[in-house]
């Protein structure tokens, strides 16, 4: 019999404890996924892949994302960590595991700016009316970064505070083009094109598993980003709790708007591949500016314009955040170097994590603009496939963990172990057969040395990111041994960590 020495206490991080309440939390977790926005740029994408089904992809994609909701509420329940997918990882499937974890989302965060900066400059000029080139438009995307950067390193009750008036401009905007859209279709204004909501639309039989895959990963996309409520969980009233609560009740406004939105769409411009239908590729990456002007008028499209906006800008600031975080935490186990644990002491936020990915975050988008003008569809399709392997490992930590409490209940049974190993084998499985089909160039806006450009963005940017966990397991191993991160650690109330005696025969 042996015994395992306590792992070393970490320094608490600094955040501001209790600076937010439950309806902040989910206001972060809404406002990140950028409704607005992830309809504008994804819905035309999901109709050509799976035409009138829309309705059914967007129902389908929430279920494995409440299943990983549900991995996340258990496991901040235990380990309330800013660190989140990555210090839980760590924790039960070792620090390799866990590292890799943490890349995803820090590259799923970084090449999402650049999507977001676009959309939201783009969404200014046609506000004001000015037709502008693409250098300008990258000008002031990356204008854009810095100033919702800015706002994310003054504190998190300031974000909390700006994504209340976006984000309830945003939704109020998409529920009136619901209406006025779902008004006329009925009313029979809605012109040739439009085709009246019918059943068939939540029944996915007939789709073939490629498109159902390509439409799923696409529609997780848009879910993608209420897990920004968890990773402010230290700076969260009642920690243990409040922040899993947003989560799931995240997903479910998201889910009402997201079906709401997408049968009024269909139903208003058809499925077609001419005109506004949302399966035209002409504008396949703004259905909503289309539609809405046909719908709405100019004063409509205006307001559209306002919504995406906002919802662009709102999710940019809230990207920044989790990304953050999340490297302040993997700088406090040492898995990351320390510099980026360093903190603003007047705004008790992490100065070197939140302006590194500010900057990153705009090299990136700027470079890109050098490389491609065409690679933003391919940009979402890696995205998803990162989102996709960080939700999925999260889903396996949460059922490895909590395996123990197969048998204590049916609520626990399904919430810590079988709905999260649910959701892991779904966003495994599209995973895989999405990124099989991404190897066609055929299948991405770009081609790099003869392979689809979404593959070599999201595959890719893993791979880099086992280059740096080898170069840094070198560099500083304590981490990677297991010294500053293990199993047995622990976060306290005032969000030290520290480790409990455990022993091992």
């Amino acid at each position: 019999m042996t015994t395992t020495s306590p792992a070393p206490a970490v320094a608490g991080k600094g955040l501001k404890l209790g600076a937010i309440g439950l309806l902040s939390s989910i206001v972060i977790g809404v406002a990140s996924t950028a409704p607005g926005y992830s309809l504008a740029a994804v819905l035309g994408g999901i109709s050509a892949e799976v035409g009138d089904k829309a309705p059914i992809i967007m129902l389908i994609a929430f279920v494995p994302i409440l299943f990983i909701s549900y991995a996340y509420k258990s496991l901040n329940a235990e380990t309330p960590d800013c660190g989140t997918n990555f210090t839980w990882t760590a924790k039960v499937f070792g620090p390799h595991a866990g590292w890799l974890s943490g890349w995803a989302l820090i590259m799923a965060d970084i090449i999402v700016m650049a999507s977001l900066a676009e959309i939201a400059a783009l969404y200014t000029y046609s506000l004001f009316g000015i037709e502008a080139s693409d250098g300008a438009v990258v000008a002031l995307g990356i204008v854009w970064i810095i100033g919702m950067t800015f706002i994310a390193w003054r504190g998190i009750e300031l974000s909390a505070r700006t994504q209340y008036f976006l984000l309830a401009a945003e939704l109020a905007i998409l529920a009136i083009f619901s209406v006025v859209a779902l008004w006329q279709v009925y009313a029979g204004t809605a012109g040739d094109q439009a085709i009246t909501p019918s059943l068939s639309w939540f029944n996915p039989v007939g789709l073939s598993f490629s498109a159902l895959s390509a439409g799923f990963l696409l529609a997780v996309f848009i879910y993608w980003g209420w897990d920004s409520a968890v990773a402010a969980n230290e700076e969260t009233t009642d920690p243990h709790v409040n922040p899993g609560r947003a989560a799931v009740l995240s997903t479910v406004v998201l889910v009402l708007t997201y079906v709401v939105v997408t049968v009024a769409a269909q139903a208003f411009a058809g499925v077609g591949t001419e005109g506004i239908g949302l399966a035209n590729p002409e504008h396949t990456d703004d259905v909503l500016g289309v539609t809405g002007e046909a719908a709405m008028g100019s004063w409509g499209v205006k307001l559209l314009i306002i919504a995406v906006l906002t919802s662009a800008a709102a999710s940019t600031q809230t990207t920044i955040l989790p990304t953050a975080r999340g490297t302040l935490a993997m700088a406090a186990y040492k898995a990351l170097p320390a510099t980026f644990g360093r903190m603003n002491p007047r705004f008790q936020t992490p100065s070197v994590s939140t302006w590194a990915m500010g900057i990153v975050s705009a090299v990136f988008y700027g470079g890109l603009y050098f490389i491609s003008t065409a690679a933003m569809y391919d940009l979402i399709l890696s995205i998803g496939l990162l989102i996709a392997f960080y939700y999925g490992l999260t889903g396996f930590t949460s059922a490895w963990r909590f395996r123990s409490e197969i048998g204590t209940g049916v609520k626990p049974a399904l919430q810590k172990v079988i709905l999260p190993l649910l959701g892991g084998l779904i966003l495994f499985a599209a995973m895989i057969r999405t990124g099989i089909d991404l190897l066609d160039p055929e299948n991405s806006e770009t081609t790099i040395l003869g392979i689809g450009g979404a593959f070599v963005l999201g595959v890719g940017s893993m791979l880099l990111g086992v280059v740096f966990m080898i170069v840094w397991n070198v560099m500083a191993p304590a981490f990677f041994r297991g010294e500053t991160l293990r199993s047995d650690t622990v976060v306290t109330e005032t969000g030290e960590f520290v480790g409990t005696d455990e022993a091992a025969s």
